[in-house]
């Protein structure tokens, strides 16, 4: 059976109700409209929504606006203030916890460097707290991030390297960013993930590694995922389904080339995918090619939302100062 690949909440609801004409159960949904963006809350209750879902228990906030792939200076902090909020309401309620930000991905491959290139523009304090020996700030909170790089080039699974950081810093919680994959192209740079379930690293590229999650760092984990490329195999079976609702609607109902374009499903256009894709190998993946420009933008977004989001005497006016 030929399955949809996405790692957004919002895509894998979207898909059950295209399929059903239900909403799924044990999923609760609220959407609202921002001035430049939509946000959706989707949260799994239970474990019969957790199972069609195909993501744990939990909340998955998604953030889209279409001018993020080419956000002037006025949106990225709109974003990012949105992006703020969001995680506060998250974070732990009390005044001085401690936050370990991990930039999963690869900074060698572009799609794949929105992590560390976030992590480069996270306001770090934890240092000075320990400098000075500070227990408390009106201003700022002990922050401290890594980029662990890939299993690829360190030989070692992300969530060792991270276990061992928290056990040795003992942060209150930990924010994960990576890059995701997306069914629609039209989503790919458009939209933010929050999820409070963790991440599997290197999701977006296909090669997924161990969980960085609660259950197995023992703190909370947030994640923070853009999706930066799409399948090639999704896009062609989306793609395809345009080309039939076009052709057929260029041919007369009653002619048998309307209804066999009508009666093919997913299982044939899956065949007709692979058919065509075995020649140049299964596992490709699309991005655009503005792709640099884009991860630079977006890390810029997502950093300036977690540094508001996670010291309280800091502004828009401060992180863009900052990251000049």
């Amino acid at each position: 059976m030929f399955q949809i690949r996405t790692d957004l909440a919002v895509e894998a609801r979207e898909m059950y109700r295209e399929n059903t004409k239900t909403e799924i159960p044990g999923v609760k949904v609220h959407q609202r409209e921002e001035k430049f963006a939509t946000i959706t809350h989707v949260e799994v209750l239970d474990q019969q929504g957790s199972k069609i879902m195909g993501k744990p228990k939990g909340s998955y906030i998604t953030i889209e606006s279409s001018g993020l792939k080419n956000a002037d200076a006025d949106l990225k902090d709109d974003v990012s203030k949105i992006l703020a909020k969001e995680l506060v309401k998250l974070t732990p309620k009390k005044n001085n916890f401690k936050t370990l930000v991990v930039g999963l991905g690869n900074w060698d491959i572009t799609p794949d460097a929105l992590g560390p290139q976030v992590v480069s523009k996270i306001f770090i304090t934890r240092h000075l707290f320990e400098t000075y020996n500070k227990t408390e700030d009106p201003s700022v909170r002990p922050v401290s991030a890594i980029s662990p790089g890939v299993m690829g080039t360190t030989g070692i699974e992300t969530v060792e390297i991270i276990k061992g950081i928290v056990e040795k810093t003992q942060p209150d919680l930990v924010i994960a960013i990576d890059a995701l994959a997306s069914r629609k192209m039209q989503r790919v740079h458009s939209t933010i993930q929050i999820s409070t379930t963790g991440i599997h690293p290197g999701s977006g590229v296909g090669n997924k590694r161990k969980e960085l999650s609660e259950h197995t760092l023992g703190v909370p984990v947030f994640a923070i995922g853009v999706p930066t490329v799409v399948d090639a195999a999704t896009m062609a079976n989306d793609t395809i389904g345009l080309v039939v609702e076009a052709l057929a609607s260029q041919s007369s109902k009653e002619s048998q080339f309307y209804q066999i374009l009508k009666e093919m499903n997913e299982e044939d256009k899956y065949h007709l995918i692979k058919e065509v894709l075995d020649p140049y190998g299964a596992n490709v993946i699309v991005t655009t090619k503005d792709i640099d420009m884009i991860i630079r933008n977006i890390s810029q977004i997502i950093a300036n939302g977690i540094n508001i989001a996670l010291h309280p005497g800091i502004d828009l006016k401060d992180v863009n100062r900052y990251l000049q």
